[in-house]
């Protein structure tokens, strides 16, 4: 799992503020990718191990980890593009991970503003 983690962020830092076990909504998400640029794609990755990546989607959602991204009332947003949750699963029987990927909100327009 740490091989994997280690990739992600690796592949990620040029184009990411890359936040660990940050404070989102209801908890604490495993990582948060700020992006740069205000229309960048967001990420929040949630890992888990002998669970499915559908229930590490389960548990973005559930715990509002997208709050993270949402600016206060009357701020312009700072984060205009698409908010992706991605759920990496690893079963320590088959040592084989697996992945989802689910948009959670496409790119922000000035009708949202």
């Amino acid at each position: 799992m740490s091989a994997v983690v280690n990739l992600v962020y690796l592949s990620a830092r040029d184009r990411y503020r890359v936040e660990r076990e940050d404070k989102a909504g209801k908890g604490f998400v495993d990582f948060i990718f700020y992006p740069y640029r205000a229309n960048g794609k967001g990420i929040i990755l949630e890992l888990k191990v002998d669970h499915t990546p559908e229930e590490a989607i389960w548990q973005i959602k559930d715990k509002d980890y997208i709050l993270r991204f949402q600016s206060r009332i009357g701020e312009v947003p700072r984060f205009t593009g698409q908010i992706l949750a991605v759920g990496i699963g690893y079963d320590k029987k088959t040592k084989e991970h697996s992945c989802r990927v689910e948009v959670l909100r496409q790119s922000l327009t000035f009708a949202d503003f």
